[in-house]
């Protein structure tokens, strides 16, 4: 029966509706967040000669060059607690709206926000933008966890890698389309600066528009609301072939093994001796992915190009570039992901970054000495972009679903969301600072976490690639000091599977 089942799973192919599926949801959520991270840093100069306008009609004195560093990295920095608030409602919007209603329901958040930035010159009001990016981040933070989560739900075992990543290409493509935008010849002028900032609605218009018409997850559908008929639709829209009833029996097994366990709370699934190194490895893995530099990169493109002497003209052209380089790398990790696996996605990207980190330090400390030696520095700002966006953006989300079993995943993905916009947020506050304070060594910092995350990744993380929960579950059984036939014997653990997810879940002996 394995080896059927085995079969069964392999002939799982991605159909119109699930691709469609990701990249709408993909399109209106995760590209915002690339979009958003990017956005402030073409019109930077214009977004501060706003503040200090309008500081000096209100108060008649001209602000100081620090105050206005402070206020724009605030407006840099308030996305990522948007973020924070955002993945703290999580747990609590999935289970009661769905995986696709809290999509659906969340986009008010961007025409609220898109409005106040929009309006915000119009008023010649600063906390307008500083308001409107809040927002956005809210937006951007329940988004980031929900799109894996739904994708994960309804993609076949074998396409979990791809689909999963699905959201990162678009991180990437939304940082393109925001240095694209940002342009002299397009937007990056200073009386567009405020449309530029509210685009974010366009894409959120045509998710509003189109996703309600898509199936929720069938999983929530069954398991969390019972409603086997809106199941059975749900899984005719998304698999083309394959036998339907398969998969609702094995939905329904997991529904039967999962009536003795409740969600856990954040509290109780960090006091959870069962999977203290699933959390400490998505501990390690979101603030890594935050801390490896990729932000200040990210946030501070254009000064970065600046220090290492790059003409002032040809600035915003090589950060275009870098742009369109994400995309192609984000591509090439979620086209490889299902052959390659996780961990070389992971490991690689994280010592790649680390190596260029170093490259970046020693480049600009010689390039007075050495003319040659600010183009190795666009260089490695290059391929710490592309190193990130092949694996370290999207698969830290990705082993977020994967590690943990359905009674644990809500929480698990509120703690990882919660960090890493922690981290976001540091990282964006502090860089300006910290570069003033140590100029070109603070790479050496951000060179020291990669390999740092490389170094966990090896002795700690396994592959996930095709595994069923209980099979990841046996791999961090001994490291947890589970005894293992605990996992395997009396019956105390069952296995269920659902579209390839396994779950397991806990039986009293009777």
């Amino acid at each position: 029966t394995q080896k059927k089942k085995k079969r069964k799973e392999k002939k799982q192919h991605l159909t119109k509706s699930l691709l469609a599926v990701a990249f709408l949801s993909s399109f209106g959520s995760s590209m915002l967040y690339g979009y958003n991270l990017a956005v402030v840093n073409s019109p930077a100069q214009y977004i501060k000669a706003f503040y200090n306008e309008t500081l000096f009609e209100r108060h008649d004195r001209t602000p100081d060059d620090h105050l206005l560093t402070v206020l724009y990295s605030v407006t840099v920095s308030i996305f990522a607690i948007g973020g924070m608030t955002g993945a703290l409602l999580v747990g609590r919007l999935v289970t009661k709206y769905g995986r696709k209603g809290t999509l659906v329901r969340s986009t008010m958040l961007v025409f609220v926000g898109g409005a106040l930035m929009g309006f915000s010159r119009w008023f010649r009001n600063p906390a307008m933008v500083i308001t409107g990016r809040f927002i956005t981040g809210v937006h951007s933070g329940i988004c980031l966890s929900v799109v894996p989560m739904y994708l994960g739900e309804i993609a076949p075992k074998n396409l979990r890698g791809f689909l999963g990543l699905v959201p990162s290409i678009h991180i990437c493509l939304g940082v393109f389309i925001a240095q694209v935008l940002g342009l002299s010849e397009l937007l990056g002028k200073e009386e567009h600066w405020p449309l530029l900032l509210a685009l974010v609605v366009f894409p959120t218009a045509v998710q509003l528009m189109l996703l309600p018409w898509f199936p929720e997850s069938p999983r929530y559908l069954l398991i969390e609301k019972g409603n086997i008929h809106a199941t059975i639709a749900a899984l005719k829209w998304f698999r083309s072939k394959g036998d339907i009833q398969a998969e609702i029996e094995e939905m329904q097994e997991e529904q039967r093994s999962l009536s003795s366990i409740q969600t856990l709370s954040v509290g109780r699934l960090l006091m959870d001796s069962c999977v203290r190194w699933q959390v400490i490895t998505i501990v390690v893995v979101n603030i890594g992915m935050q801390l490896s530099g990729i932000d200040a990169i990210w946030f501070y493109t254009n000064d970065i190009f600046r220090n290492a002497g790059i003409p002032e003209p040809h600035i915003q052209y090589t950060t275009v570039g870098t742009g369109a380089i994400e995309v192609i790398a984000g591509m090439l990790g979620c086209f490889t992901i299902e052959r390659v696996g996780r961990r070389p996605l992971i490991i690689g990207g994280f010592l790649f970054m680390g190596i260029c980190c170093a490259g970046i330090t020693v480049s600009v400390l010689h390039q007075a000495q050495i003319p040659f030696m600010s183009y190795i520095s666009v260089g490695c700002v290059i391929g710490i972009i592309a190193g990130f966006c092949i694996g370290p953006a999207g698969v830290p989300f990705l082993i977020t679903a994967e590690l943990f079993k359905q009674s644990h995943r809500p929480s698990a993905y509120t703690v990882a969301g919660c960090l890493n916009w922690l981290s976001n947020f540091t990282i964006g506050f502090v860089f300006p600072f910290l570069q003033e304070a140590t100029g070109p060594y603070c790479y050496l910092i951000f060179c020291a976490i990669c390999f740092g995350v490389a170094i966990y990744a090896i002795f700690i993380i396994p592959e996930t690639k095709n595994k069923t929960f209980l099979e990841i579950s046996q791999m961090f059984a001994s490291r947890n000091k589970i005894p293992s036939e605990e996992l395997a014997s009396n019956g105390h653990l069952k296995m269920a599977l659902m579209n390839g997810y396994g779950t397991l879940g806990i039986h009293e002996e009777k």
